[in-house]
């Protein structure tokens, strides 16, 4: 099965490739001062509009977190001066289109995908909610409403897999403005009025934020004229704040969050000073890949976990934020962040196999570390990465999001992996590994049902023996099993939690 999808993967990612390709990015330019990026392909039937803003919850205000992803909201799903919000849905029914609203720590995004045709009306309709939000009391209390109810209960209440991930990233950045949710806390939405969403648009909605894409088969003086409109807002925000340094552990952290689960979720990782302006970044991504590329089979946690032992849906991988672009494999473009961080994260496992699952996820990551990559895995997983990587920009919006990435970090992922990719090597990956990854100092968040005898149970260095549900494995892994179940995590007293789900996200900590 892992090979049957890999080499479907790569065949996919070689038609994509040899597919009649978009005209290069013209150099990132301004119009009117603005950051621009054109990519124009003119048989293409299809037009793709990005407007990236540099805000994000960084720049929410203390007590008032989740006020960036309000106003977002308040643009993106609310009327404009023009239009209530009814009218705008039915504006945009007949063109087959949205606007597609999301954002993160560092950034904010407005986007959609029409039919050249359609263009020029789709357009007016993004600039106008941009340019002109209506931000009336219905539509607050609507955005509000959902906001809050997002953090405490969809993020609390049936989301375990996004709740630990959340939860990793409390620990991960105590103090930090990356460790409390992009929508906010309890107390912090709670707090936001209509009044905070007018004058955070005024303060931080310039020109000197936003970066305008256009890409696809737009005509002529299309994408000048468009970013040339957004001329009309303020000329300057506030630079984005500047980042602490995120907390460095000495000993391993655990934080469980006990909840009515079934199952249990698992994120573990630590902080690296790595970004995609860093040349380790590369053989980094070519590590976490062999560990596990999200979603695919060809990852080691994937198959020793999954494949051979049957434990869990999925195990990953990542040496940056990562953020799921609907039910693709891939990630959202356009969630670029200043600071970054290793992770591992098993979908929910049978409570009874949990701590198994933690100390086999352990175990392999420091078989890596120790004996470094495997010649074949390494090759095996440069030659993936070549063709995959392909895929991250297979249509005219994923294209336009990179694009915009690569104007905001300084390098373009998927040009920068073909190109270094064929004179790496195995020595680069051991090295880069090596250099930027540690077992030591560790923070790991579990979601489960019986949080406190669960934290004892780690905590005691008790062997967490695997329990099968039918005969028949393997005696060599049977045989692994018995190493695995010892592996250490250490723990001190100090460095363990246990946190009643309800009380998680409230304020900021």
């Amino acid at each position: 099965m892992r090979f049957t999808m890999l080499l479907s993967l790569v065949l996919f990612a070689a038609r994509a490739a040899a597919a009649p390709a978009a005209a290069a990015p013209k150099t990132p330019s301004r119009v009117a001062g603005i950051r621009t990026v054109f990519i124009p392909s003119p048989t293409s039937p299809l037009c793709a509009v990005r407007l990236v803003f540099q805000i994000g919850s960084v720049d929410d205000p203390p007590g008032k977190e989740g006020l960036a992803a309000l106003t977002a909201e308040m643009i993106g799903h609310g009327g404009s001066k023009g239009r209530s919000y009814a009218e705008l849905l039915d504006a945009l029914y007949p063109l087959a289109a949205e606007i597609r609203t999301y954002g993160d720590k560092e950034t904010i995004v407005f986007e959609g995908t029409v039919h050249r045709d359609n263009l020029a009306r789709f357009a007016d309709l993004l600039a106008d909610q941009v340019l002109s939000p209506r931000f009336a009391e219905d539509d607050f209390a609507r955005n509000k409403e959902d906001q809050l109810d997002y953090v405490t209960k969809t993020l609390r209440g049936n989301a375990d897999e996004d709740l630990g991930k959340q939860a990793l990233a409390t620990i991960l950045y105590k103090g930090h403005p990356y460790g409390t949710p992009t929508q906010g806390t309890a107390q912090g939405i709670g707090a936001i009025t209509l009044d905070d969403v007018k004058s955070f648009y005024a303060a931080h909605f310039a020109r000197n934020r936003l970066i305008v894409g256009v890409a696809g088969g737009y005509p002529a003086g299309f994408a000048e004229a468009f970013a040339k409109r957004f001329t009309a807002l303020r000329a300057k925000a506030p630079p984005l704040p500047k980042l602490p340094p995120p907390p460095v552990y000495r000993e391993n952290q655990l934080l469980v969050v006990q909840k009515d689960a079934r199952a249990n979720a698992i994120s573990i990782g630590h902080v690296i000073n790595v970004t995609r302006k860093d040349p380790d970044f590369y053989p980094l991504t070519v590590a976490r890949s062999y560990l596990g590329e999200h979603r695919t089979f060809n990852g080691v946690l994937m198959n020793q976990l999954r494949s051979a032992r049957g434990l869990n849906y999925g195990d990953y991988a990542y040496i940056e934020n990562f953020i799921q672009d609907g039910w693709s494999t891939f990630p959202l473009p356009n969630i670029t962040r200043r600071q970054q961080h290793f992770e591992i994260w098993l979908r929910p496992v049978p409570p009874q196999n949990s701590l198994f699952a933690l100390r086999a996820s352990l175990f392999e990551t420091d078989k890596l570390l120790r004996d470094g990559i495997p010649e074949a895995g390494f090759e095996a997983t440069k030659t993936f990465l070549a063709n995959y990587s392909n895929l991250w920009t297979q249509d005219v919006s994923r294209r336009l999001g990179y694009a915009i990435d690569a104007v905001i970090t300084g390098k373009d992922l998927v040009k920068e992996l073909q190109a270094r990719l064929p004179r790496m090597t195995k020595a680069d990956v051991d090295r880069a590994v090596r250099k930027h990854l540690t077992l030591t100092g560790l923070c790991i968040a579990i979601v489960a049902d019986h949080a406190q005898q669960l934290a004892d149970k780690l905590a005691s260095d008790a062997p967490t023996p695997i329990t099968y549900d039918t005969a028949g494995t393997p005696a060599d892994i049977l045989a692994e099993d018995k190493v695995i179940e010892k592996f250490p995590v250490p723990l001190t007293k100090d460095s363990i939690q246990v946190v009643p789900v309800e009380q998680m996200f409230e304020k900021a900590k």
